[in-house]
């Protein structure tokens, strides 16, 4: 069986006791760092009084090498012997490996769970206070400025709300990149969620990049945007565009911009 642990996010309190009990029952563990993983067996020791065995056989998986852990060895071994896939904090799948061996198990009938715990994510959201009831999550953007700004345009015009992951050296950036965009757009912002120094923000783009002048920002920070129009009006669709009676150069433009599609592919497609 291959069990998927959620790890804590910042606070150690924050690891379950189904989480300790996998990590205590588990012959062989797969952890993005296996340094960080043994640390954490350490201290759930140390702090908080249970006794994990740590002569485990450890394997480093990652998103560089997650696919090698689906071969037909690892496979008869997930289904001989009990592993556990630990992240390095928060939830597997969530902006970190795990899904390609959630698939793997369900194509090989390989009996697997996926514990509940710690989220940055949903943290997040419910401490906003935003009250929409759907919302899209990005993860991180690119790095590099010339390919942040096709989903960051996107991402903007989403109609919903809209959560962001984001690192102390971009974050001041992503706030100039929204900024740009339209400086009312109101934010909530929570930085070392969980840990000593977590802080929160919530106001216009154009307050918190003044009160970003006084403070330290260092620290990995949640951004939780609401692009969610607020006047009345009913959003444009898909079925509206195709309706219109314009030339398809100008069709496809509109379409593209409004479901991220390329537009040379949506121009051929209308004139097929």
């Amino acid at each position: 069986m291959l069990s998927f642990i959620p790890t804590p996010i910042g606070n150690l309190a924050d690891i379950s006791l189904r989480a300790i009990e996998a990590l205590s029952r588990c012959e062989i563990i797969l952890c993005e760092d296996t340094r960080v993983t043994k640390k954490l067996i350490n201290l759930i020791n140390q702090k908080l009084n249970f006794t994990i065995d740590m002569n485990k056989e450890y394997y480093s998986v990652h998103s560089h090498n997650e696919e090698k852990y689906t071969s037909d060895s690892f496979i008869d071994m997930y289904k001989n012997k009990n592993v556990a896939y630990v992240s390095d904090a928060g939830m597997p799948c969530v902006s970190d490996p795990g899904a390609i061996l959630v698939q793997c198990c369900i194509k090989n009938n390989i009996p697997y769970d996926v514990l509940p715990g710690a989220n940055a994510l949903l943290t997040a959201y419910a401490m906003s206070g935003f009250n929409h009831k759907e919302f899209t999550f990005f993860g991180f953007l690119p790095h590099k400025a010339i390919n942040r700004k096709d989903p960051l345009n996107k991402i903007m015009n989403s109609q919903f709300l809209t959560i962001m992951y984001e690192s102390t050296h971009r974050i001041e950036q992503l706030l100039k990149e929204i900024n740009a965009i339209d400086s009312n757009k109101e934010v909530f912002l929570v930085k070392e969620l969980t840990k000593m120094h977590q802080t929160t923000f919530k106001g216009t783009i154009k307050s918190i990049l003044e009160d970003f002048k006084n403070i330290d920002i260092r620290g990995e920070w949640v951004v939780v945007v609401d692009c969610v129009k607020s006047n009345g009006g009913e959003q444009i669709t898909l079925d509206d565009l195709n309706s219109l009676k314009l030339p398809p150069k100008q069709k496809a433009k509109l379409i593209a911009k409004l479901t991220g599609q390329n537009i040379k592919e949506v121009y051929n497609s209308l004139m097929n």
